[in-house]
């Protein structure tokens, strides 16, 4: 019985600690240092990825199918715009190499992407 009445109290504790430590209970308050100036490749790189990012956050439509590629396009998207990037800044031969294979093929996939859901009758 005693068990219970602090497994009890316990449950009642913890929720209310755990609001008051808001959205991120739990975390420390430490958080990463903002980086004031980033370089044009950094600054680059994180617009592509938000823009991904956000692209890819699509209405859902139940079919497993047209959701994987109607959520991949942006997803390629990104790697094209990711590599593109790389193309502007980068000095390795091997990554502008790289950058231009993802270009290529992801233009490639996308187009065969929309094909299909041109196809499915899916916009």
């Amino acid at each position: 019985m005693a068990r219970l009445l602090v497994l009890a109290a316990a449950l009642t504790v913890l929720p209310a600690a755990a609001l008051a430590q808001g959205a991120h209970g739990g975390h420390s308050g430490h958080s990463t240092p903002v980086q004031t100036t980033e370089s044009p490749s950094t600054k680059g790189y994180r617009q592509a990825n938000e823009t991904m990012h956000r692209n890819m956050d699509i209405p859902f439509s139940g079919d497993p199918d047209v959701d994987f590629v109607r959520s991949m396009i942006p997803h390629h998207q990104g790697a094209i715009d990711m590599a593109k990037v790389a193309l502007q800044h980068s000095k390795d031969e091997q990554i502008q190499r790289w950058a231009t294979d993802v270009i290529r093929e992801q233009e490639r996939e996308i187009a065969e992407m929309q094909a299909w859901l041109r196809k499915k009758g899916v916009r």
